[in-house]
């Protein structure tokens, strides 16, 4: 088997819990069996809501499960120019629109209309800045307006002028949809990046081959399929993995305050302890 390289890619906004423990060891392991690479990210880019902290910490649950990686870390905070180049290569190509909606208005927008479409996660953005006079974009532009940059899907997809797939372990071949996500953000005044654009820009510089990551990110993928063909970038192959349920059968959450690692280590419990609870083989 060729060697592969995989990628753990945590955010340091709270502790890590069981649910990190799976995809790591899911993508280490992966790696180490064809004696391929491992790598570390710490997707950083809220600076509101990371905090060092949490970066240590994730470094020492990591050390405690023998998880080790290969060469340093790779924080996004410091890589924002990797996605300035790749937004404005985006805007160059006319399929991103600055979006002056807020928040407040665009739910307001979407309660007011019944049809408004669906996506996997509730209400899609309903393009009202997309249509936006030329005229008028350019005076709020020039005004300073808070805007955030988004993804003219529909335009995006008649640029590439042909079907896009990508391949999951699971699923098997895949046909990508972004419509079904919609105009997604790719950048924001406060923050020069979106998950979308950095998780994408990352794994074709990182050379990740195959993405391991859990079945509720699996959405993303259609979109990210597309920058990574407006961006000319190496399609990985994905393996989706199921989501570690707490007691009440609900995914576990760091905004729920799961049981974290830490305290699984104070409690006594060992990493083997969690790898059988699990149901991974033994290291």
């Amino acid at each position: 088997m060729a060697p592969i390289s995989t990628r753990f890619a945590p955010s340091p906004t709270g502790r890590l819990h069981l649910g990190h423990a799976y995809a790591a060891w899911t993508a280490h392991d992966r790696a180490r069996a064809t004696g391929g690479r491992f790598l570390l990210r710490l997707e950083d880019i809220d600076q509101t809501r990371c905090r060092p902290e949490f970066d240590a910490a994730i470094i020492e649950d990591l050390n405690w499960l023998g998880i080790a990686w290969d060469g340093p870390v790779r924080r996004q905070s410091e890589h924002f120019a990797d996605y300035r180049v790749a937004l404005d290569r985006l805007t160059g190509l006319g399929v991103i629109y600055p979006c002056f909606c807020t928040r407040a208005e665009i739910a307001a927008e979407v309660a007011a209309s019944p049809g408004a479409p669906q996506g996997p996660a509730g209400p899609l953005y309903p393009g009202t800045c997309r249509a936006l006079d030329p005229a008028r974009r350019a005076a709020r532009l020039a005004e300073g307006k808070d805007h955030a940059l988004r993804l003219d899907v529909g335009k995006a997809m008649a640029l590439v002028g042909r079907p896009l797939f990508w391949h999951d372990e699971k699923a098997g071949e895949q046909q990508a949809r972004p419509d079904m996500l919609g105009d997604v953000v790719l950048a924001r005044k406060e923050t020069p990046t979106s998950y979308h654009l950095a998780v994408t820009v990352d794994d074709a510089l990182q050379g990740i081959t195959l993405v391991t990551r859990a079945i509720d990110l699996f959405p993303a993928t259609h979109v990210h399929r597309l920058l990574q063909a407006l961006l000319d970038l190496p399609v990985p192959a994905y393996a989706h993995h199921g989501l570690v349920l707490g007691e009440d059968g609900i995914r576990l959450a760091k905004r729920d305050k799961a049981l974290t690692l830490a305290a699984m280590r104070a409690a006594g419990e060992t990493p083997q302890d969690l790898r059988r609870r699990l149901g991974l083989s033994a290291c």
